[in-house]
């Protein structure tokens, strides 16, 4: 079994990394989407946030985006954010400058793509250091990581099951793929998610309410 920490960030993040988003700031479930757009997932996704009337915000690739533009498009239509995620996904190493220009570039590919200028990021892995948020307020970003891991990358139901039975809160900001790693069971995960939080009396957020 694993560690607390591997579902949910350590507490000191939080104090190591004032200016990150760690947990929805209004007591309500916040989805959010890895690694899209992606034409296997992406659809699957938006429709069953259609069929719950759930808006999430989608931490997009900027090379997807460029390659799956009607798809992005569809995404803010429906009424969802897009999020920066870098250019291709990359490990960041935040003391290279080639960081700072994968975000600027994944930054104008989403805004000439879907006419808007993403407001958040959130770093490939999750991986984050001392000059993340230095960066940030260089390119006019909010930092956004999670308070829950689900694995659904894993391709293990079981793997979700757990995480959210274990560690759902109602101000948890959960992480989904959109990828074909997580395809086999996203949609699942998502109906799993929406029935515990309504067993726990929880609510589900509006991103831009979730992350003021």
């Amino acid at each position: 079994m694993m560690k607390k920490t591997k579902y949910v960030p350590p507490k000191i993040f939080h104090k190591l990394f004032p200016k990150t988003i760690w947990e929805s700031k209004v007591d309500k479930i916040l989805f959010t989407f890895d690694d899209g757009p992606n034409p296997e997932t992406t659809p699957k996704i938006l429709d069953k946030l259609k069929e719950h009337s759930i808006k999430a915000i989608f931490f997009c690739v900027g090379e997807n985006v460029e390659r799956y533009p009607e798809l992005s498009k569809q995404i803010i239509r429906d009424g969802h954010l897009i999020g920066n995620h870098t250019i291709s996904h990359q490990n960041i190493n935040f003391f290279n400058r080639t960081a700072n220009s994968s975000i600027i570039k994944c930054s104008e590919i989403i805004e000439k793509t879907v006419g808007v200028k993403p407001k958040y990021f959130r770093p490939p892995h999750g991986r984050i250091g001392l000059r993340t948020e230095t960066l940030m307020k260089r390119n006019n970003l909010t930092n956004v990581m999670w308070s829950l891991l689900t694995y659904d990358y894993k391709s293990d139901f079981n793997i979700v099951i757990f995480a959210v039975d274990k560690y759902l809160n109602k101000n948890s900001i959960i992480v989904l793929h959109d990828s074909l790693k997580s395809q086999a069971i996203i949609e699942k995960s998502i109906d799993y998610i929406i029935e515990k939080t309504k067993q726990n009396g929880y609510e589900i957020g509006d991103p831009s309410k979730c992350l003021k």
